[in-house]
């Protein structure tokens, strides 16, 4: 297996945009990720974009975003779409994008995958393809009931200090989840523990994505 490493743009800092359909998809899908890219490459700027976040879920939004990324956010864009019905509103949802596209030029774009179960995570990873047309944009995966997860192609491998302060991070913030049957540690854990199997991560723990357009 080849093992590459983040883009390293012509000596400026490392410019990467997040974007969550809900509060918590960012944390859940990439969590790991952000907090390797802040620990390995200090300068990494992060905007952050969450489209349904309304009341207690901004609340929520905006206390994991300060853990994960911390004084590194320097866009912080919370929407109050709501929850289920982006494709419906898709018009609106479609503006915020455009928008983003005249204000942000990121090195490497975190998203939804396009082949999510969620109609919500299918449109942000739409609209992200649509809009951004020549960027480094690696899909993210979340565990659901619905069962949609596949096989992804790129794996970042994360130290054990790592993925274990991910889900202390999200177990910690998301209390409005805290009732659902899926939030809790083992699902995190189990995910990431069969994606650092399928890489040989070295503390067998890792996230993956996938990468649709990879330019060497």
């Amino acid at each position: 297996m080849i093992s590459l490493g983040f883009p390293k743009p012509n000596g400026r800092a490392l410019n990467v945009l997040c974007l969550g359909a809900h509060s918590d998809d960012i944390e859940i899908g990439c969590g790991g990720t952000i907090l390797r890219l802040r620990e390995q490459a200090p300068a990494t700027t992060f905007h952050w974009v969450v489209l349904s976040a309304a009341g207690e879920r901004e609340v929520e939004a905006r206390r994991a975003a300060e853990l994960f990324a911390g004084s590194s956010v320097q866009t912080l864009l919370m929407r109050d779409f709501p929850d289920g019905f982006l494709p419906y509103v898709g018009a609106e949802v479609k503006a915020v994008f455009e928008e983003l596209k005249r204000s942000i030029s990121p090195d490497l774009i975190l998203c939804t995958s396009r082949k999510d179960a969620h109609q919500d995570h299918r449109l942000v990873a739409e609209l992200t393809w649509n809009t951004f047309r020549n960027h480094l944009i690696l899909e993210y995966e979340i565990p659901k009931y619905d069962g949609d997860l596949g096989q992804p192609n790129v794996f970042v491998a994360l130290e054990a200090a790592i993925y274990q302060t991910k889900i202390k991070h999200i177990l910690e913030v998301f209390q409005s989840q805290s009732d659902k049957p899926w939030f809790e540690e083992s699902t995190f854990a189990a995910l990431m523990r069969l994606r650092g199997m399928e890489c040989a991560a070295p503390s067998g723990h890792a996230e993956a994505f996938y990468g649709r357009k990879l330019v060497l």
